[in-house]
């Protein structure tokens, strides 16, 4: 076998058979799971060490749409109280672009007050690192449900 061919074999094995898409993946989702970690923790530190300078949190009311300084005026007195939110994932779906510089995901989420929640968003890598650029928190609705939701969210509410 050629030393080239020895090379390949060995990195397979030191990689334990896995890519380097596997290895982007891998680095994604510890960001997301860091992330909903943090805010369990309210640490606001990692929190939003997690997040570029210019991100943007969407939240599930049509007027939540956060930047970041907005965002940790927000968070902060919630943290500062002890009071974090614990979105467990349960599937988690990654994409990149070609160059690996950019990625996007969707996951399921559970929550305690909340039930079945979807996170989406987008992540750049900054050096070595991938830091959350976007992140939009929503609260699925199944379409058998959608007109009622409909009907309550546009009923004008009472003076």
């Amino acid at each position: 076998m050629t030393r080239l061919r020895w090379f390949l074999v060995f990195c397979f094995f030191l990689t334990g058979g896995r890519s380097m898409a596997d290895a982007h993946e891998d680095a994604v989702a510890s960001v997301l799971n860091q992330f909903h970690k943090a805010a369990a923790d309210h640490d606001f530190q990692k929190y939003f060490g997690l997040m570029t300078a210019d991100a943007v949190f969407i939240g599930t009311d049509a007027t939540e749409r956060w930047d970041v300084k907005a965002f940790k005026d927000y968070v902060k007195p919630h943290f500062d109280k002890g009071r974090g939110w614990s979105y467990t994932p349960r599937t988690r779906h990654i994409s990149f672009s070609r160059d690996k510089s950019v990625a996007w995901f969707d996951e399921i989420l559970e929550n305690a007050k909340y039930g079945t929640c979807r996170g989406t968003g987008v992540l750049v890598k900054d050096g070595k690192d991938w830091k959350i650029s976007q992140y939009h928190l929503t609260i699925p609705v199944p379409n058998e449900l959608a007109d009622t939701l409909v009907k309550l969210i546009q009923t004008p509410k009472a003076k």
